[in-house]
């Protein structure tokens, strides 16, 4: 059974500091890119970090690169977001997200509730 549970989330006052983190079972997770999704309300989803299979490669959303930080234990099946300086426009749901390209799939978690504000 896969699961992806995201943790981490919750209220944070601007300027300030969170760690996400996403524990991935049931699947081969050191063969899958990671990555970190946040749908703010009455707005798509949003790619904001990717981590490559084995750490290979980081990507970053514009509004987000300098500020966040992806990375993943493979020896925990875990993925990480740091997230720095965060403002009200990060405010959003964050989902994790596993992708195989081959053979082609991808999983979600159920995603965790990031608030910025004072």
């Amino acid at each position: 059974q896969v699961q992806l549970v995201e943790s981490g989330g919750g209220l944070v006052q601007p300027g300030g500091s969170l760690r996400l983190s996403c524990a991935a079972s049931g699947f081969t997770f050191s063969t899958y890119a990671m990555n970190w999704y946040r749908q703010a309300p009455e707005k798509k989803r949003e790619l904001v970090a990717s981590i490559g299979s084995f750490s290979v490669s980081t990507s970053y959303a514009a509004s987000v690169k300098g500020r966040f930080a992806i990375s993943r234990d493979d020896a925990k099946n875990t993925v990480y977001l740091q997230m720095n300086s965060l403002n009200p426009e990060d405010t959003a749901v964050y989902f994790c997200n596993a992708l195989s390209r081959a053979p082609a799939r991808q999983y979600w978690g159920q995603g965790t509730q990031v608030t910025v504000a004072s």
